[in-house]
């Protein structure tokens, strides 16, 4: 009697369940469609809906970049390249290359953290997908740029100002609790204090 009665209850345990899956396949007819048809026909664009400290693709504005190497010595898989000169008469720090492989950067952050100035920043920006290696390499310099000299007030130059608050507030969002510039607010573009430490590129020379 036990086997037969375990038969009828496997039975119904069986149909059972096959009511509770089907119930919950059933509801979503009854439900309004959820499909994002990307990357067309949505409303806003999906990079403009993510964080401010989202870590996407890296960008390097090469206006405030002040040749001192923190990110490529930071890179923990050295996916940066850059090559700095300093002309032994002026004394002007020159960058001939700033080159980022995006297929080896894995989009950590700690080449954004000791960057000065935040020249070298995440955007929200994640399609990087391309037919072939070589491109996906982001060579950032195609002449030669006189490195940026933080100036010992506020910067004064209209074009790089608002490139340089853009900068220190990327680095005051990722500054340790404390630690953050001038309490976090940048004032008229001014740069950081040490900004101009130009040891690590020469040490390089």
């Amino acid at each position: 009697m036990g086997a037969v009665a375990e038969y009828f209850d496997n039975i119904k345990n069986t149909v059972t369940t096959i009511f509770e899956g089907m119930a919950v396949t059933a509801s979503h007819f009854m439900r309004k469609p959820y499909t994002v048809q990307y990357p067309d026909r949505i409303p806003v664009r999906v990079q403009d809906t993510l964080p401010y400290r989202y870590r996407g693709i890296l960008n390097v504005d090469l206006e405030i970049c002040t040749g001192c190497l923190a990110c490529e010595r930071a890179c923990p898989i050295d996916c940066i390249v850059i090559a700095c000169e300093k002309d032994q008469k002026t004394k002007i720090l020159t960058i001939s290359q700033f080159d980022i492989d995006i297929i080896k950067c894995m989009y950590c952050g700690l080449c954004s953290e000791p960057c000065p100035t935040g020249a070298i920043h995440h955007t929200s920006e994640f399609e990087g997908a391309d037919f072939s290696t070589e491109s996906m390499i982001r060579r950032f310099v195609t002449d030669p740029i006189d490195a940026y000299k933080p100036k010992k007030g506020p910067e004064t130059d209209e074009r790089i100002a608002p490139i340089l608050n853009r900068g220190m507030r990327y680095v005051n969002e990722f500054a340790p609790p404390g630690e953050a510039w001038n309490g976090g607010v940048v004032e008229d573009g001014a740069a950081p204090p040490g900004a101009d430490d130009e040891e690590g590129a020469a040490a390089k020379q």
